[in-house]
């Protein structure tokens, strides 16, 4: 028998087996699943009775709040197709957005009044309503109906995710019903968590790193806990009073939580696992999170476009660490794909590189998880697939065990005198000096080498740091090559992004204003 695959069947399984636990956990509000599935109900109906055909598209402009999650599930159950939107993209790339998607409905937050105001002008034929005044009586003029899966086209878009626009114009990821429940089911042959587990949903659910948890939590059952907004006291506080299990971060965030003053007022033995995804973590990293926690912490790898879990650094039977040292090595790398996907490391002809974990090339990723194409852009598509293969736009080093280790994104390699340098194993280096909160290398134009490597520190507080210490330092960790030729001490932390990531395209837009940045082919 087929039966259409959705996420719709990730919420059904939660409302029939878990129906009576307290499913969603928002501030003072709690939810059991099967008040959470009624409430998802009845957004569907409100939704199709305030005329939302199937296909339109239905935005969000919130934190993590229980209902941006409704939406996941009512909006999809409508037929039309859920758009969370990231709250820190600038007006103008929002107002672009909206009318690119020519968005039907746009639910935003309180807080964001006045920007729903300036998006309402550059749409004019979008509806708006209020979360925080508006949004309880529309959902009262529905009615809890459960979807007829049956009915349900599988390979029809359930969600529209708009990239960062790091690299242009913020593009739009097709993600079907198809895709994302084959997602789900992926991502949870990994975990060990079951329906006694609480989530903790830290990352933003309008980012790729948060929206690939809400479908996974609710099919096992877990019990979700939603982080408004992340600041580490509140979170050490959250895992406390709710005993959560997991959550997911990003490495500014666990940083952040490691340098939190309080955090040993807070009892977080109940942690199992920590995830860290987003940005390339350390082995320094990963040895710090598991002493402050003492839980499992590796790091994961994926893109929007890929659902977004591609790999992740679980455990291996078949790979057998040389000491402490290797096992935090391999924590933290990108790790080894997720069933269902297939991941290949290739020269620019689509050729394997050697498995010597030395050879770079592009990331490549096939699988049930990757995007069904690039909202109403196939040129855009088609530049970024080669038959089944998606590319990534990463780089990468890989091994016989299918081990994946990133060294950079295409667009961060530093080329210097014909050489090239990796800006991730740079900031490793940098960043295991206990001095040192944040740092960002980039490349910045040189007359002589091309381009030479800079690097943007943050010191922790009380510390004073020098170009010669930090040098002296990491000398014996990098070649002479790869060395920062210039240091920028900065006092306030780096520019981020929504999810805590450091945005290097505005570092190095400071070196690069009128003069053409080289990116590795």
């Amino acid at each position: 028998m087929k039966i259409p695959l959705t996420p719709l069947r990730c919420l059904h399984r939660a409302v029939d087996l878990f129906g009576k636990r307290q499913g969603i956990i928002c501030g003072a509000e709690r939810f059991t699943y099967a008040q959470f599935g009624e409430r998802c109900e009845k957004l569907a109906s409100a939704l199709v009775r305030s005329g939302v055909q199937p296909g339109d598209r239905v935005g969000y402009l919130s934190f993590n709040t229980h209902k941006l999650l409704e939406g996941y599930y009512g909006v999809i159950q409508a037929r039309a197709i859920v758009m969370p939107l990231n709250v820190r993209l600038t007006p103008a790339e929002l107002s672009a957005i909206m009318r690119h998607a020519e968005t039907r409905i746009l639910f935003y937050e309180a807080d964001f009044a006045p920007l729903a105001a300036v998006l309402s002008q550059a749409w004019p034929s979008m509806r708006t309503i209020n979360l925080d005044t508006e949004y309880e009586a529309f959902l009262a003029g529905g009615t809890a109906e459960r979807a007829d899966i049956m009915t349900f086209d599988e390979d029809s878009i359930a969600e529209l995710f708009y990239t960062s626009g790091s690299t242009g114009t913020p593009k739009g990821v097709m993600l079907s019903h198809r895709t994302v429940y084959m997602h789900a089911l992926q991502v949870t042959t990994t975990l060990t968590g079951d329906d006694s587990w609480v989530e903790l949903h830290t990352i933003p659910l309008f980012h790729a790193n948060g929206w690939g948890r809400p479908q996974i939590s609710t099919l096992l059952g877990m019990k979700q806990v939603m982080v408004r907004r992340f600041e580490p006291s509140g979170v050490c506080r959250l895992i406390q009073d709710e005993k959560a299990s997991s959550m997911s971060v990003v490495p500014t965030m666990a940083t952040a939580m490691l340098h939190c003053p309080d955090r040993g007022n807070y009892d977080l033995s109940s942690l199992k696992l920590v995830t860290i995804g987003g940005a390339a973590a350390s082995p320094e990293l990963v040895r710090q999170l598991e002493n402050a926690f003492h839980c499992e912490v590796h790091a994961g790898y994926g893109l929007t476009e890929t659902s977004p879990v591609a790999s992740t650094a679980r455990s291996k039977s078949t790979v057998i660490y040389a000491d402490e040292n290797d096992r935090l090595r391999h924590r933290a790398m990108a790790g080894w794909p997720i069933p269902g996907t297939q991941i290949r490391v290739v020269d620019a002809n689509m050729q394997d590189v050697p498995r010597d974990m030395s050879t770079s090339g592009e990331v490549v990723i096939s699988g049930d998880n990757v995007m069904d194409g690039y909202y109403r852009e196939p040129e855009a598509t088609a530049a970024v697939m080669s038959g089944i293969w998606f590319h990534s736009g990463d780089m990468a080093v890989w091994d016989d065990e299918g081990i994946i280790h990133i060294v950079d994104r295409k667009k961060d390699i530093i080329i210097s005198g014909g050489e090239n340098i990796s800006s991730i194993e740079v900031e490793r280096a940098i960043a295991s000096h206990p001095g040192v909160v944040e740092v960002a290398v980039v490349g910045a134009p040189d007359a002589r080498w091309g381009e030479i490597p800079v690097a943007f520190v943050l010191p922790k507080e009380g510390h004073t740091l020098t170009e010669a210490e930090l040098q002296e330092f990491i000398t014996p960790l990098l070649a002479k090559f790869k060395m920062p030729r210039q240091y920028q001490f900065v006092s306030e932390a780096l520019p981020k992004g929504g999810t805590g990531k450091i945005l290097k395209k505005d570092l190095r837009e400071r070196f690069w204003q009128g003069k053409e940045k080289r990116v590795q082919g």
